[in-house]
C-alpha cells in the first residue's frame, strides 16, 4: 500500500496547489490519477478486511473525535494540534478527550 500512495503522490509532486475539479489538466493525467486512486483504495479495502476493521464505523469515529479535539469555535481556521488549543476558561480543550492509539 506504501509504494502505491508513493505512487499516487508522484503525480502531485511538482503540480503546486491543485485546483478542484483539475482543470488544465490533460485527460492522460485524470485517468492516471483515477487508476492511482484505485490502486490505493482496493489496498486499504483489503487490509481493513483483513484487520476485522469496518472503515465506515472507524471514519464515523474519527470524525466524531475529531469534532471533540477541534471544536470549530477554538480551532476554525488553525491548523494547531489540540494539545495546544486553550478555551476561554484557560484549560486545555483537550482535558475531556479520551485517549486513541497513545494520543496524549
Amino acid at each position: 500500500m506504501v509504494g502505491e500512495v508513493g505512487e499516487l503522490s508522484e503525480i502531485f509532486q511538482w503540480k503546486g496547489e491543485v485546483p478542484r475539479g483539475l482543470p488544465g489538466w490533460k485527460e492522460e493525467e485524470k485517468q492516471h490519477l483515477q487508476e492511482e486512486l484505485y490502486d490505493v483504495l482496493l489496498y486499504l479495502v483489503r487490509f481493513s478486511d483483513v484487520c476485522g476493521v469496518d472503515l465506515g464505523k472507524a471514519a464515523l469515529r474519527k470524525v466524531e473525535l475529531n469534532a471533540i479535539k477541534y471544536p470549530v469555535k477554538l480551532c476554525k481556521g488553525s491548523s494547531r494540534k489540540y494539545t495546544e488549543i486553550i478555551d476561554n476558561d484557560g484549560a486545555d480543550a483537550d482535558s475531556s478527550i479520551p485517549a486513541e492509539n497513545g494520543d496524549r
